[in-house]
């Protein structure tokens, strides 16, 4: 066998080579990946799947045209590969995975960013898809990153799929000796009243009743919004706040539990019978 000797010349040389060889093949990348992004015609989900694979492609012929340029033997790699693949798929799992599900993501373009989802019981827009997770941005702030294997094991809502229209059940309940009519009435003239509120014919706001309850008819207002990012709690504040102005001012009374406590007197102290019994009503806001 003979015998191949490597000065510290040679090894610092090469070295040099292949850093040089990878930052240009990531500058090239990074090149590439602005002019992909800056391309409007198409969808940004597409945008980053190209970019990822024209970086992933190009650092994989600067690696191949480093080693080949130092003197090594690229049939060799075939071995080390095989080595890496078991590596992946027992110690890397997880994170092929959630590689590949972003990945799988990005092409079928089922979550966006702008997309207002709710995923694990987190509810909030997606201001980032990555290869490897995705960014959640709660109305509160607070921002969740989801591995993408989340996102493609378990049932995901995606609120803005086709559309970012939603609908917003606002509950009400009115005492027996109101005007019915009235309330309704009333309840859809203050939705029409907020900006948000969508008024086309499939969409106008409209009010249901639900039932009869112990204390009162249940109601609900239906408002349909198209812009979820915005809030619903705020709107939800505003309806209320209004529906409760329109009532006070329209004599539409809102119930609150009412309780008759009878007392009966006892007949071993000689009081009166039972025919005697007093009632005292009892009269508890809710």
């Amino acid at each position: 066998m003979g015998k191949t000797s490597l000065s510290l010349l040679d090894v610092g040389r090469d070295g040099v080579v292949v850093i040089v060889t990878v930052v240009l093949s990531l500058w090239a990348s990074g090149l590439i990946e602005q002019r992909l992004m800056r391309v409007s015609h198409l969808d940004n989900n597409v945008r980053v799947v190209m970019a990822k694979l024209f970086r992933a492609l190009l650092i994989l012929v600067g690696l191949l045209i480093a080693l080949s340029f130092v003197g090594i033997d690229l049939t060799v790699l075939s071995v080390f590969g095989g080595a890496v693949g078991v590596g992946i798929g027992l110690g890397l799992q997880k994170l092929a995975s959630n590689y590949i599900a972003g990945f799988t993501i990005l092409l079928d373009r089922s979550i966006r960013v702008g997309d207002m989802i709710t995923v694990d019981n987190r509810f909030g827009v997606v201001s980032k898809v990555t290869a490897r997770y995705v960014v959640v941005r709660s109305l509160d702030g607070v921002e969740a990153i989801v591995p993408n294997e989340t996102l493609v094991i378990t049932t995901v809502l995606n609120h803005s799929y086709s559309n970012k229209e939603i609908k917003i059940g606002l509950p009400m309940q009115i005492s027996y000796d109101s005007d019915l009519d009235l309330a309704m009435k009333l309840m859809e003239q203050v939705a029409l009243g907020e900006p948000r509120t969508l008024r086309a014919a499939s969409t106008a706001p409209l009010v249901h009743v639900l039932g009869f309850a112990e204390n009162g008819i249940d109601l609900e207002l239906a408002v349909w919004i198209n812009d979820p990012e915005n809030g619903q709690g705020n709107l939800k504040s505003a309806l209320n706040v209004n529906i409760w102005r329109a009532f006070q001012a329209n004599g539409i009374k809102i119930p609150f539990p009412q309780r008759e406590v009878r007392l009966l007197a006892s007949a071993s102290a000689g009081t009166e019978t039972a025919s005697n019994e007093q009632a005292l009503p009892l009269n508890r806001p809710s």
